[in-house]
């Protein structure tokens, strides 16, 4: 048994909203090619950093802090975008141990 009559409504599904978004001409792009990812119950949290060879100290160059849900639906949004790049350009082939090619000492000559 329900407390509303039959003749009630249901409310109607929102559609989604169109979100209008600004590029600041003065926002510089930053480069990182390392990240680590960590959480809490509440967030994720990734830090992105520019690792060198041969440099043993990195900075951290940018945060970005998710609930969980945009979490997943960024890896949603990556996992698509990565599809369609290698529909049209091909396979990304991520070599085996990259990062002791990349950051290994040099070898004595």
């Amino acid at each position: 048994m329900t407390d509303q009559p039959d003749s009630v409504p249901k409310p109607a599904a929102s559609a989604p909203s169109q979100v209008s978004l600004e590029l600041p001409a003065t926002l510089d792009a930053t480069y990182a090619n390392f990240a680590i990812i960590t959480h809490s119950p509440s967030e994720m949290v990734i830090d992105y950093a520019r690792v060198m060879p041969n440099t043993p100290k990195s900075k951290i160059v940018a945060r970005i802090v998710l609930t969980p849900m945009n979490a997943k639906l960024l890896l949603r949004a990556l996992t698509d975008n990565l599809a369609k790049y290698e529909s049209q350009y091909g396979e990304i082939v991520v070599p085996t141990g990259l990062a002791d090619q990349l950051f290994k000492p040099p070898k004595p000559e």
